[in-house]
């Protein structure tokens, strides 16, 4: 199926995917890990072989693989999340195909581990990715606050519709959710910087970038909807 529109060069994008009948796609930190470092190493004009990567570093953590190099030619990754049923990114292509290129590559790398280590048979993304244009100021900071505030539904799923009951807890747990670029842009030093393109992203993030700024930002944005707000896609 074609896009309605063009994935343009210089653009961001919001991109996002979840599980084939909102099944998991993440159940423990080895799963989380790998889509991770696929984030880092997928991002080049080169192919990458994750068994000799493996071979190669055997015996060794998995966080050693940021040190492999990786040309970021395709897109520059300025903010992720990862849930159990589902992923958010923000993107911006750098190169022509770039959003489309990478995503295949990903999508195909981790249905490949995921297949293997759970004996799954069938899709394991509820078909290809979606995207929208983030276009404004407004909408960017709305979306990148929206992304790194999902984990919250879990610890209160409700708290979009009724408010945070626990701040303190939630804050905790926000600070130490690693499968999110939060941290990196709440300045903790962790290998999976390598990720971004930190120094591609606008100032305002890494001078605002505290639970409260994006608690404010997503209050501010008032009538505006996550694309994905339909039940369930959290």
């Amino acid at each position: 199926m074609l896009r309605k529109t063009a994935l343009v060069e210089g653009e961001t994008y919001h991109v996002f995917n979840r599980g084939a009948h909102k099944g998991k796609i993440f159940s423990n930190d080895d799963d989380y890990g790998r889509f991770l470092i696929l984030l880092h190493l997928c991002n080049s004009s080169k192919p990458i072989v994750m068994r000799d990567l493996l071979a190669r570093n055997r015996g060794r953590s998995l966080v050693e693989l940021y040190k492999e190099k990786s040309d970021k030619s395709l897109v520059d990754i300025l903010a992720y999340c990862l849930m159990p049923n589902h992923f958010h990114l923000v993107l911006r292509q750098k190169s022509k195909d770039g959003i489309t290129k990478f995503m295949n590559r990903i999508g195909t790398a981790y249905s490949m581990y995921f297949n293997t280590k759970y004996r799954h048979s069938g899709v394991l993304f509820q078909g290809r990715f979606k995207s929208v244009h983030i276009d404004s100021e407004q909408y960017f900071r709305y979306i990148f606050s929206y992304i790194h505030l999902n984990p919250i539904e879990l610890v209160e799923s409700s708290w979009k519709e009724k408010g945070i009951d626990d701040l303190a807890r939630v804050k905790d747990f926000v600070n130490k959710y690693s499968y999110s670029s939060f941290l990196d842009y709440s300045a903790v030093a962790r290998p999976q910087k390598e990720i971004l393109a930190f120094n591609e992203a606008p100032d305002f993030l890494r001078s605002q970038n505290d639970l409260e700024d994006f608690l404010r930002w997503f209050t501010e944005a008032g009538p505006l909807q996550p694309v994905d707000s339909t039940p369930g896609a959290q």
